[in-house]
């Protein structure tokens, strides 16, 4: 799905059931399925009752439950502000694999996907995907000032003596050869904090991760003298851009319920709300969704 920083929590998580507005359950027992019988449909169901189900996979920054059980991510705050917004006060969520979400949507066990789910032309087949809330690319930081006035991979590429710092087995080292960086520029290190480390002591004149990751490194570093690129150009590799996009996903006949989430998302977008519920979780600007929807994004 995404090449991110997935959180492990405990097993127990899975068992942990609380009231409120963000109730954690693993049991479809309490799914607002719609009840074929009637025409009711999905949204004004779950404005009637004032609840809504919702289906995640434990994935840290976009939908995971915290060790006293309260569901939260970037997907689940954003979903969460929506739907009050259209009426509906609480959410339960439905814990289950990543792989089981689609699945589960469809079999009505709950009635969104609140988990920062990559839109993409085959998801698109099986689900409905509300416009994207967030965006994922690359991001470089550096020493403050920029010295070498790195703004993208082709920069790196350009000048031959910089040196790149990237984490073992992350996919930016292909990005980075893909790009034109020549081999010998790139330093590996075997983990994020490392990279910041040899950005500190000079071994390295820039490091690169995802947007999200480098922001909480830079966060949990307290170091005024690195700065992330704000201006950094995403790559473009075989022709097209590395970054994705996640939204929120709905049923194909929940199209009255995906539409008024997306009217409420746009509103979102347009007052800045949306980067304020983002923020906590370590997006910035470089990760809005701008102009881009999910019909574009379904097609390819």
């Amino acid at each position: 799905m995404k090449k991110l920083f997935t959180y492990s929590l405990s097993l127990m998580l899975v068992l942990v059931v609380v009231g409120c507005s963000s109730q954690v359950t693993n049991s479809p027992t309490n799914a607002n399925a719609e009840n074929p019988t009637t025409q009711e449909s999905t949204l004004e169901k779950a404005k009637k009752q004032g609840f809504i189900t919702v289906g995640f996979a434990n994935e840290n920054p976009y939908a995971y439950a915290t060790p006293d059980g309260k569901l939260t991510g970037e997907a689940v705050e954003v979903a969460r502000v929506i739907l009050k917004n259209m009426g509906i006060n609480e959410m339960n969520g439905v814990l289950t694999e990543f792989g089981s979400l689609i699945p589960g949507l469809k079999a009505k066990r709950f009635d969104i996907i609140t988990a920062g789910m990559f839109v993409n032309p085959e998801r698109s087949k099986e689900v409905a995907f509300a416009n994207p809330e967030y965006s994922i690319g690359e991001a470089i930081a550096v020493k403050k000032g920029n010295p070498l006035n790195l703004h993208s991979y082709a920069d790196m590429a350009s000048n031959k003596k910089s040196k790149i710092a990237v984490m073992v087995g992350a996919i930016e080292n292909d990005y980075l050869l893909k790009s034109g960086v020549a081999k010998d520029q790139i330093v590996t290190v075997p983990d994020q904090p490392s990279a910041i480390s040899a950005l500190q002591a000079g071994r390295v004149d820039a490091v690169t991760m995802t947007g999200p990751s480098l922001q909480a490194m830079l966060v949990s570093s307290k170091d005024d003298k690195i700065e992330r690129v704000m201006d950094f150009k995403q790559p473009e590799i075989d022709g097209k851009s590395v970054k994705g996009y996640g939204a929120a996903a709905f049923r194909k006949e929940d199209t009255s319920f995906k539409e008024a989430f997306n009217e409420e998302l746009d509103k979102l977008k347009k007052s800045g709300k949306l980067l304020e519920i983002l923020k906590p979780f370590g997006f910035t600007e470089q990760e809005l969704p701008g102009a881009m929807t999910a019909d574009q994004l379904a097609s390819g």
